[in-house]
């Protein structure tokens, strides 16, 4: 698979420098092990992986959930729920009083040993953010593999019975990633010919869609290149660039942490192994318990410029 690193990390780029603000929201990757193997998937997640968080390093989070700034905890992967500390993760969290997010891709919670998950995730009022890149059925297919559609739709009707998408209390928001090579359309929408479709042709229901942009990165960079459209791509996300995102971008309050403490600026910086703050070592999670990274510079490079494009985007969907 061609790596599209080396393009993306130029001796210098003119993406604006970016300095962050109070940790608010700490997305922790628990490991790229996951049921699927999607052609989207910036993180090459799928079932051969076998990095997975420790638990003492799942602690280490707990005790920075202790010092009382983290009010959001993202939990991705992979799939996080396969990781075998992530029930205790998200009983420590909502014990804290801490908002927990679960970056679900849907398919899990139909696998054996998971099907309770539903019910789990209802009792603890974990917010589902599900990936759901098209309310085609080809579509998802072609991104995602063969019969994933129909397990998504079977997967939200188990969500929807235990309670999810009915109201903010249990919110279901799914996920839009484009198919090919170019942005997504305006969220709102779009958002409303999924309701549209999915509620009339399946009587399901969910509380948002988020558009994200596809960052030019592992799989889908790879998908570029050897399609030849990496530079075409780079260029349309130059030059959609909107200096009206910049304030509101993912990295000025989230911290992303990998499977083994180390600390990114986000959770594609990390997936491109740039160490949070942008020098020479890893930061690590330990540290966050002497002192927040407030002031702190940001590491941008090319990649960046899929967070400001058009409407912008960020792992809560759309800037604008």
């Amino acid at each position: 698979m061609k790596d599209t690193r080396p393009l993306l990390l130029r001796s210098h780029t003119d993406f604006p420098r970016l300095r962050r603000r109070r940790t608010r929201i700490l997305q922790v990757n628990l490991g790229y092990l996951c049921n699927l193997s999607c052609v989207h998937c910036h993180v090459n997640a799928g079932p051969t992986r076998t990095e997975l968080m420790s638990r003492e390093i799942v602690d280490q989070v707990i005790a920075v959930l202790d010092q009382g700034e983290v009010r959001v905890l993202d939990l991705t992967g992979g799939a996080p729920e396969m990781n075998p500390h992530f029930r205790d993760l998200v009983r420590a969290a909502r014990a804290r009083g801490v908002t927990v997010i679960d970056r679900c891709n849907l398919t899990i919670v139909l696998e054996e040993g998971y099907q309770d998950l539903p019910e789990f995730l209802a009792g603890q009022g974990v917010r589902i953010v599900a990936s759901l890149p098209c309310y085609l059925e080809d579509n998802v297919n072609q991104q995602r593999g063969k019969g994933v559609y129909q397990g998504s739709i079977e997967a939200i009707r188990r969500l929807n019975a235990a309670g999810y998408g009915d109201s903010e209390a249990l919110p279901l928001d799914l996920v839009y990633n484009p198919v090919g090579a170019h942005l997504p359309p305006p969220q709102a929408a779009l958002e409303a010919d999924y309701k549209r479709e999915l509620g009339e042709r399946f009587g399901i229901r969910f509380n948002h869609l988020l558009t994200i942009t596809n960052m030019p990165i592992s799989r889908f960079g790879a998908v570029l290149l050897a399609q030849d459209r990496f530079n075409d791509y780079m260029q349309l996300l130059r030059d959609s660039h909107n200096d009206a995102n910049l304030d509101a971008v993912m990295c000025r309050d989230t911290l992303s942490v990998d499977y083994r403490g180390y600390l990114y600026d986000c959770d594609f910086n990390q997936m491109l192994d740039l160490p949070q703050g942008g020098g020479e070592r890893h930061p690590h999670l330990e540290e966050l318990l002497a002192a927040d990274k407030d002031g702190e510079g940001i590491y941008v490079a090319d990649h960046c410029f899929g967070c400001t494009a058009g409407a912008g985007s960020s792992c809560g969907g759309a800037l604008e």
